[in-house]
């Protein structure tokens, strides 16, 4: 478990530099299983900062969300750097939108935070129901709940997401300040759930997920929670050209989400926020997987693992298959 003493005094020094004009981490939730995002502007608010397995948001997708010319007359830019805890997911975040030059790497500071995993908060209602726990914690193969004074132990698998339960990177990839030791992963990802869904006919596949889109409301949470869909306009909700009409359909449901899913080949980072937070329950990332599985296949490259890599598309290898050319 992570010490919260030691987290909270970092943050302190990290805020209390000249050149940091804020910091993003996760305070304290006020309800259920989820931890709240939170700004820190000034040390004394350091203390509010916490860090366990309620932490899911990716704090990456904070970062860009940056003041943008033009500034009102007379106002002018704050150039200082921005502070940002980061658990392994979130760090891959942040290297991928660094190579795609969305900012300089001396524009942020990473706290980084060896993860052990966070609460899916869907495995756990269905478990405890709508509380609020007042200990979260893991304990090796087991996750500590304690409600009302009383502790459950419960298996990982029963209450992590699934991206924890695979992960490859539990360690930050970056950071400037580590809190606490390194951690052991818990295990490979062999994508055995990509092989197993293939394995489906075309027409049981479209069966899926006609009945997965059929259930979209289009509220676009799983674009704005993303932290690779940072476009100050989304090509989805564009007039001129409208290449997909905002009617809630089958049809157009069904070409919003192929195209977002495109859009992230070779720039998901797995953070598996879009599925998270989608209030439908539409398995987004069982698209994204898919795609994940085919770039890291057939071109060997994984974003998100090296702030000197080229996006996918500006990359090219001799090796690279090319059967799709005529």
């Amino acid at each position: 478990m992570v010490d919260q003493g030691e987290l909270r005094q970092k943050a302190k020094e990290v805020i209390s530099r000249e050149d940091v004009r804020r910091l993003i981490g996760w305070k304290r939730g006020t309800y259920g299983f989820e931890a709240a995002p939170a700004v820190i502007k000034d040390p004394s608010e350091a203390d509010e900062l916490v860090f366990d397995p309620t932490c899911v948001q990716n704090p990456a997708s904070f970062v860009t969300l940056e003041e943008k010319p033009p500034l009102p007359r007379g106002v002018e830019p704050d150039l200082r750097k921005v502070g940002v805890f980061a658990k392994g997911c979130d760090s891959r975040a942040l290297i991928q939108q660094m190579v795609e030059q969305a900012y300089e790497r001396d524009h942020i500071v990473v706290i980084g935070i060896p993860c052990r995993g966070v609460i899916d908060h869907r495995k756990a209602e269905k478990l405890f129901g709508d509380v609020t726990p007042d200990l979260v914690e893991i304990s090796g193969d087991k996750v500590v709940i304690e409600i009302g004074g009383e502790k459950r132990e419960v298996a990982r698998e029963d209450v992590l997401m699934a991206k924890c339960l695979r992960c490859r990177y539990p360690n930050p990839l970056i950071s400037d300040v580590l809190v606490g030791g390194e951690v052991e992963k818990f295990a490979d990802d062999d994508f055995s759930d990509v092989d197993e869904f293939e394995k489906k006919s075309p027409a049981e596949k479209w069966e899926f997920w006609e009945k997965e889109f059929s259930k979209c409301i289009r509220c676009y949470s799983c674009r704005n929670v993303c932290p690779m869909c940072y476009c100050p306009e989304c090509v989805v909700t564009r007039l001129k050209p409208q290449w997909t009409r905002r009617s809630v359909d089958l049809s157009e449901n069904t070409s919003y989400h192929i195209e977002r899913s495109w859009h992230l080949a070779g720039r998901c980072i797995e953070c598996m926020e879009c599925e998270r937070v989608c209030p439908m329950d539409i398995p987004i990332m069982t698209l994204n997987r898919k795609l994940t599985r085919d770039v890291k296949e057939l071109f060997s490259y994984e974003p998100g693992t090296d702030v000197e890599a080229s996006p996918l598309l500006t990359s090219y290898n001799p090796q690279d298959p090319e059967e799709y050319i005529m």
